[in-house]
């Protein structure tokens, strides 16, 4: 998906998300999540952390924790 597309639907992944990682115990920690989840349905070829990082515009060590 690219930018775009994934802003058209941001409402349903943030609603998703927030209920995948409601277990989750900090808050920090679920909202990385859905960064992590909008990370991997951009494009690009690469998934691991640093390629998604530089196109998500965070540090990568972000996405780690």
């Amino acid at each position: 998906m690219r930018s775009g597309e994934i802003t058209a639907v941001r409402s349903r992944l943030e609603e998703f998300a927030a209920e995948v990682f409601a277990g989750l115990p900090r808050s920090d920690q679920r909202a990385t999540g859905g960064l992590y989840v909008r990370g991997l349905l951009l494009d690009g070829q690469r998934k691991s952390m640093q390629p998604m990082a530089e196109r998500l515009g965070v540090d990568h060590q972000r996405l780690q924790q």
